[in-house]
């Protein structure tokens, strides 16, 4: 009578992915190793190890008493078991944990931010905002010490927040259309003008003086602010406060060269950030009026305050 089948799980030293054999003894293992593993036969003789901890398996007896789906490292000649090489086979899910672990701090961090000071929503970005929104309701309540129902209208009202700034933002691209309209059609107009009377020659020269750029500048922002800059419509409406003080100091001629722009439109956008940082400012510090006037208390109470953002 043949024996029983055992289910095993085997990889390389340094390999990630994991193969599911069955093998009813120890030398039908090393066999099916050997050909799933794509070990060449002048590097054996193949040493099979315990995954967990590296000891060597090479008696049967020893083999025929380990669970089903024992997971072994098969090893070819010359290679040695190291604890690296547990890690080597994990570090993917290490990972994994990591960038989860990562998410749930940057919530966490926006959180506290809000614990100290509800006044902060102004100042955050539409990335923080939506992050916030997206925390489960229980969860927000847990980290702020607030019931579910007073964290239901602070998710509400980030989420108007968000709102208003897109409203905004749709506002102002219809206006810049307008004006590129008006300009488009004044162009024209001065263009048909202006090839009656001026020499194409001279037209050339004008050109030619135009097209040129200066020297390429360095610039102190990331790639992510700089992305968000160039391709987001009105973009200092989706930097938090931190970002628009950054382009605010950041020299216009290299972030005119940081962004492929001329000076002249570097200019309006850092206008542009200059008015919406100091409009969320003013809020603040209007919302500070407003909590140094509520009975004497240290913090506006939430209620009062998410109100009082509402009716804005």
């Amino acid at each position: 009578m043949a024996a029983p089948l055992k289910r095993c799980l085997l990889r390389r030293r340094d390999g990630r992915e994991q193969h599911g054999v069955a093998a009813s003894c120890l030398r039908e293992l090393r066999d099916k190793a050997r050909g799933i593993l794509a070990i060449d036969k002048a590097r054996e003789p193949i040493t099979l190890v315990l995954a967990e901890d590296g000891t060597i398996v090479d008696d049967e007896d020893y083999f025929l008493c380990l669970p089903s789906n024992t997971k072994f490292v098969a090893l070819a000649k010359n290679e040695k078991w190291s604890s690296r090489t547990l890690d080597s086979g994990t570090g993917w899910l290490s990972e994994s944990v990591d960038e989860v672990d990562g998410a749930v701090e940057k919530w966490k961090q926006l959180a506290r931010q809000l614990k100290d000071d509800l006044s902060n929503i102004i100042l955050m970005s539409e990335e923080d905002l939506q992050v916030l929104i997206d925390v489960p309701r229980s969860d927000l309540a847990e980290e702020l010490a607030q019931s579910q129902t007073k964290i239901q209208v602070l998710q509400d009202t980030l989420q108007q927040v968000l709102d208003r700034r897109e409203e905004e933002r749709q506002s102002r691209q219809l206006l810049e259309l307008y004006l590129e309209a008006l300009k488009n059609e004044g162009s024209i107009l001065s263009k048909v003008a202006e090839s009656e009377t001026v020499p194409r020659k001279e037209m050339d020269v004008v050109d030619a003086g135009t097209s040129s750029t200066g020297p390429s500048a360095k610039t102190a922002l990331s790639d992510q602010i700089l992305a968000a800059l160039k391709e987001k419509p009105a973009p200092e409406l989706c930097l938090d406060s931190q970002d628009l003080e950054l382009v605010l100091k950041e020299d216009t001629q290299a972030l005119a060269s940081a962004l492929r722009w001329d000076k002249q439109k570097a200019e309006a956008l850092q206008q542009a950030c200059d008015q919406e940082l100091s409009k969320r400012l003013q809020q603040v510090q209007t919302l500070h009026s407003l909590r140094s006037t509520s009975k004497g208390k240290k913090t506006l109470p939430w209620g009062d305050w998410l109100s009082s953002k509402r009716k804005k």
